[in-house]
């Protein structure tokens, strides 16, 4: 699994990543994240809002922080 999380380190993408971190752990998935800095690269996902974040291709969440329980669902799929 690879989990991108889009922001250019406002404090909301950085607690975005924080969160993301802390479910991959507390559910004990093998899981690759990914934090994606530049700009040209976000856009480049169709993504014009940070925070965002991609599991495994797939736009999930996009301008907000994503609740650990949202996140649960995309990871436990």
């Amino acid at each position: 699994m690879i989990i991108k999380v889009l922001g250019h380190g406002c404090p909301k993408c950085q607690q975005t990543e924080k969160i993301v971190r802390e479910v991959v752990t507390e559910c004990g998935v093998q899981a690759q994240i990914e934090k994606i800095t530049d700009i040209m690269k976000i856009a480049g996902y169709g993504v014009f809002g940070t925070p965002a974040v991609i599991v495994d291709g797939k736009v999930k969440s996009v301008g907000k922080i994503p609740k650990k329980e949202e996140i649960k669902t995309w990871i436990l799929e």
